[in-house]
């Protein structure tokens, strides 16, 4: 992609606005939480310092709005203990001038290096820095910057408090991805019907992965209702794609693909269901239609025999299950009691040390993002200083604000922060000029411009920046700085802001494309263990390997989904040389795929630990386990595969029809592996003929 293009496509990103769900309520109460920051410092101190804890408030609410599964006190108390830090070491430092620039870089690289954490964490450094850069201009002396501090620190934990005493939808965030798990198989199994090979996005089960991971208190507090329902629907997926296969489940055609079909739809109403229980704290209400297909005892399976019959009866228990577990008052409380746990904050800390240390090396996106971050943010500050504008803050704050670890997000923001605060500002402008409100009106205004920007805050980053501009602006018009003052100066320095990101990016890229390389040799070594754990598991039913197949599942969905995630950036990437050519990357993730449904329908029949072993499945796995890893170092040495051990183990194994579905999947496997061999072997190069 030319690099004309890659920004036409990033700045379609950043101004795209997005239909989302609203959360109204929750926006009511963050911005109460400003308002009553504001309100109490405008009345005790006075403007200056109402501006000041203005900015606490404002970034903790902020802090509660980011995708983590933490809770949103927890959030709002971190978000402002770091913002009171940062603004006391400024305020430290800010009498002199080198001093201070030189602890805006470190902490910007620390910053940056957040990241490493995940995107809550980065976004919360982010903010940090943002905040240490406007409101150091305020105080006058140490004592006053202790109090501002203070002041800033107060406003997470009047966020905290709030959220403490005015809950809104206890635990909504983990309902709605259980939920989505439980809806995404409902859709999942509506289109197995027209399609035995339709593709399943495992996201949705992921998701519901990261919420089910809570700490001790939060498992004390666990509602009944999401206990033991994630693991259901992990179980349910694999069963729905054993039944639809025509290999190992009902045949292609016939009166077994009607009963199959029948099922699938009866399933999807009966997963609808589960999924709308959760969300909304009721009762399952089952359809009758779909009641009378797979919840009644026995199950009608007449039409269905062999494994296809086995697959179906396993289907209705795990439904009835999922219908009969606890879904409220009255419900029948789940046995499980068994949490993934999540360490608390104190625990965090080593663990965050770690990961931290892990990216700090040249090649790691993170470390070059905190490195960009500690260049432009110092040398915006300085160009802002040097600037005949006054408010040079502006400058780095924009670049703070809009700077990621991949080029999209961070040529987009730049656009989207551009045009919002160009619109925000003109808005605000408009207001101030035609009535010139005191204080009071101010705070009130900027109240109203927060609770906009938070209530919006999911349909896309230009429309909340436009009502963050306007927020500023009132802000500072509350703290006595005329809009001449701040207006054009602000929009210039934005520019400016955004233009340094973008060039920083340019000239220290973290390009995805180059890595793609190694992005698939991780999903060809992750999908190999996962399909030889699975035949492992057949090949010796006594050592139970149920564990060992689930470990193999997560991840290979990791692997794959660091795949999709980075094909997706490199698309976006004005970079030439892929490495990987598109159709190499196409015919792999076709063939990774399909090699990844192979062990999960083995994973549908994994025999009791007192069933017959397949012992003819056990070479069968390690080769294909150690011709896996192989290829993966193949892949990254440009070289192409081999799976000749795997092949010749398999011409090797005798046929049985004691270990027909094993010896099956063996087949496909191999058919998967042969589709991987030839996306990956180079094409040779022919040379137009010669015009004579």
């Amino acid at each position: 992609m030319t690099w004309l293009r890659a920004l036409r496509r990033s700045a379609r990103e950043g101004l795209r606005i997005e239909r989302a769900g609203l959360e109204p309520l929750v926006a009511l109460r963050a911005a109460a939480g400003v308002a009553i920051v504001i309100g109490l410092s405008l009345w005790l101190a006075g403007p200056l310092v109402a501006a000041s804890s203005a900015f606490g408030a404002f970034a903790s609410g902020m802090a509660t709005f980011q995708r983590s599964w933490r809770p949103r006190p927890v959030l709002a108390l971190v978000a402002g203990g770091g913002l009171a830090v940062s603004t006391f070491l400024g305020y430290l430092a800010g009498a002199h001038w080198w001093v201070f620039v030189a602890l805006l870089a470190v902490w910007a690289f620390l910053a940056g290096m957040a990241w490493a954490l995940g995107p809550t964490a980065g976004i919360v450094s982010s903010l940090t820095v943002a905040v240490m850069l406007v409101v150091i201009t305020l105080p006058t002396s140490a004592l006053s910057a202790f109090g501002h501090a203070l002041v800033i620190a107060a406003g997470g934990v009047v966020q905290a408090a709030l959220i403490v005493l005015f809950p809104v939808r206890r635990w909504g965030r983990q309902r709605d991805a259980l939920a989505d798990a439980f809806a995404a198989e409902a859709d999942y199994a509506r289109r197995l019907r027209h399609d035995p090979f339709a593709p399943f996005d495992p996201e949705p089960l992921m998701t519901a992965r990261s919420a089910a991971v809570i700490t001790d208190r939060q498992a004390r507090r666990r509602p009944a209702a999401l206990r033991g329902k994630r693991v259901l629907a992990e179980r349910i997926r694999p069963v729905l794609t054993s039944l639809a296969d025509p290999t190992v489940g009902a045949a292609a055609e016939g009166p077994e693909r009607d009963r199959a079909r029948e099922l699938l739809a009866a399933a999807a109403s009966v997963l609808d269901a589960v999924a709308r229980a959760v969300r909304e704290a009721e009762p399952v209400r089952v359809p009758p239609e779909a009641e009378s297909v797979v919840l009644v005892e026995p199950a009608p399976e007449e039409q269905l025999t062999g494994p296809a019959r086995r697959t179906a009866l396993r289907l209705v228990a795990l439904l009835s299950e999922a219908v009969s577990s606890a879904t409220g008052p009255g419900g029948s409380v789940s046995t499980d009691t068994a949490h993934l746990r999540r360490p608390s904050v104190p625990e965090l800390l080593p663990l965050a040390v770690r990961t931290v240390r892990r990216e700090a090396r040249f090649d790691s996106p993170v470390f070059r993002h905190a490195v960009r971050l500690a260049a432009v943010t110092p040398a915006g500050y300085a160009l802002g200083a040097a600037l005949p504008l006054g408010h040079g803050y502006w400058a780095p704050l924009t670049s703070v604000l809009v700077m990621r670890p991949d080029f999209s997000q961070t040529y987009g923001r730049s656009v989207a922060r551009f045009v919002g605060t160009l619109a925000g500002v003109t808005v605000a402008t408009a207001v101030m000029q035609s009535f010139a409100p005191g204080p009071y009106p101010c705070a009130v205004l900027a109240v109203v411009s927060v609770a906009l920007m938070y209530g919006l805050m999911r349909t896309g980053y230009l429309v909340s920046q436009v009502a963050a501009s306007a927020y500023v602006v009132f802000l500072l018009g509350m703290a006595g700085s005329s809009w001449t003052q701040t207006v054009p100066d602000r929009v210039l320095l934005t520019l400016l802001g955004g233009v340094l990101a973008m060039a920083a990016y340019a000239l220290f890229p973290a390009w995805e494309t180059p890595r793609l390389r190694n992005r698939l040799a991780d999903r060809v070594k992750a999908t190999g263990r996962y399909a030889a754990a699975a035949m492992e598991a057949h090949a010796a039913p006594a050592r139970g390997g149920r564990e060992a197949v689930r470990a193999a599942l997560l991840d290979a969905r990791a692997a794959a989904l660091a795949w999709d995630q980075a094909v997706a950036r490199a698309d976006a990437e004005p970079v030439r040389g892929r490495g990987l050519s598109r159709r190499a990357a196409d015919g792999a993730d076709a063939a990774l795929s399909a090699m990844g449904r192979v062990p999960m329908l083995m994973e549908a029949h994994l025999p009791a630990p007192d069933a017959a072993p397949v012992p003819d499945a056990a070479p069968f796995a390690r080769h294909l386990r150690t011709a896996t890893a192989d290829a993966a170092t193949a892949v990254r040495e440009r070289r192409p595969p081999d799976f000749a051990p795997v092949r010749a183990t398999l011409e090797a194994w005798p046929r049985s029809d004691a270990d027909r579905i094993v010896r099956r999947s063996a087949e496909l496997l191999m058919e998967t592996l042969d589709d991987l061999e030839a996306s990956l072997r180079p094409r040779p190069r022919t040379r137009p003929a010669r015009r004579r």
